[in-house]
């Protein structure tokens, strides 16, 4: 049996959507017609492509995978098969477009295959150490403490994520409404106020003058400065991974500013110790860890010093010994890998490490955006005084000829 995603109509002429099971296409059409559905298309689950294809694999984002993980993992425990526990999932709503990928990935387990393959055969999007470790539990007999790991590891993830995101949504605000102030004030309110003083003959300042001609370009070129700048940013969103070199080079940019540079190492120090700490608990081996972490760092830089650092090792040179020459993961954490190698608890103290630097992230992060907000409200209202004063100017110059 195989699991088939169905769109048609149900009898009452109302869209119909879901999965059912069946031998072929043909059987599949025939179950639909006896429940009252007419199928408009009927393709095994998780193969459509194009717009529906995108949204299904957007659905099995970082928060859905520590969802499932988790779910499976309690299930494992309770004594239930794989395909089984798999079944339950499919079975609940608040799953959505996952349904159908879970769907494949179930008939795939069932006709024999590994989870870590069916996964990479649905296309779900998962990270290589993801594989990694489902990989190495699987072998081990260890899927459900390892499936247990993997979803507290992605649950921290996003909840570093929301916490950017929510920090950044009160100097997004102010940023927007700074934008949409300067383009009423200099599109709108100025010219008007500008014309009405020149029909007056008053000689107008420098600094109105100035405003003006500000003005004039933003009327002139704004629409089509903010179209050309919405499409580069959509191009860029479209190609960034098609454009390593680019990537790269904002990489180091980010690396070279002196205070940016301090937040972002703590960043990749972050993420490689507690995947390095995940992957080795999980049992995969330290030289294959030690790739898999790199590479979660995100920093293309980072990933190729670490690998050729993971053949040194392979040769026998210390694993702290070979981060110090990682220049981003040179600071504290190979004091911290020493320790672990020497105590035989080398993921506890990969732990360790990554509570650190999450404080040290959490705490420049929120430096950083206790000088945001003062500053983005400082530029607005210098903004907003410089246009006050472009249109005062002239009106006070236009009473004193009056009076």
């Amino acid at each position: 049996m195989k699991t088939y995603e169905y769109k048609g109509f149900n009898e009452t002429g109302r869209l119909a959507r879901g999965l059912v099971e069946a031998l072929d296409i043909k059987e599949a059409r025939e179950k639909l017609s006896h429940r009252g559905i007419l199928a408009e298309t009927v393709s095994p689950a998780g193969a459509q492509r194009g717009r529906f294809r995108l949204r299904a694999r957007s659905a099995f984002d970082l928060e859905t995978r520590a969802l499932v993980y988790r779910e499976l993992a309690a299930l494992l425990a309770a004594g239930l098969p794989l395909a089984q526990s798999l079944q339950i999932l499919i079975d609940t709503p608040e799953l959505g477009g996952t349904r159908p990928l879970l769907a494949s990935v179930r008939d795939r387990i069932r006709d024999g295959a590994a989870m870590a393959d069916a996964l990479a055969a649905g296309q779900a999007g998962v990270s290589p150490f993801e594989d990694a470790v489902i990989r190495v539990g699987e072998r081990a007999g260890t899927l459900q403490d390892v499936l247990e790991r993997l979803a507290a590891y992605l649950d921290e993830q996003q909840m570093l994520r929301d916490r950017i995101g929510t920090a950044l949504v009160y100097p997004a605000l102010v940023l927007a409404f700074a934008l949409g102030l300067g383009i009423l004030m200099m599109g709108v309110m100025v010219p008007r106020v500008a014309g009405m003083l020149q029909e007056s003959g008053v000689e107008l300042p420098a600094l109105t003058r100035g405003v003006l001609a500000v003005s004039g370009f933003v009327r002139r070129a704004g629409l089509p400065l903010a179209v050309s700048v919405g499409l580069g940013f959509w191009l860029w969103r479209k190609r960034r991974g098609q454009g390593p070199a680019v990537r790269q080079r904002l990489q180091r940019t980010m690396q070279g500013t002196p205070w940016l540079g301090a937040a972002y190492a703590a960043l990749l120090n972050l993420r490689f110790a507690r995947t390095l700490a995940l992957l080795l608990r999980g049992g995969v081996p330290l030289i294959e860890g030690l790739t898999l972490a790199g590479r979660a760092t995100g920093n293309d830089q980072v990933a190729r010093e670490v690998e050729r650092e993971a053949d040194a090792v392979r040769q026998g040179r210390g694993l702290a010994d070979a981060l110090r020459t990682v220049p981003a993961l040179s600071g504290a954490l190979p004091s911290w890998v020493e320790a672990g190698e020497a105590s035989g608890a080398l993921p506890a103290m990969l732990d360790a490490a990554a509570t650190r630097y999450q404080q040290q992230w959490d705490r420049m992060l929120a430096r950083f955006l206790a000088l945001l907000e003062p500053m983005l409200i400082l530029v607005l209202g210098g903004f907003v005084l410089v246009v006050a004063l472009a249109i005062l100017l002239p009106i006070l110059s236009l009473n004193r000829v009056l009076f």
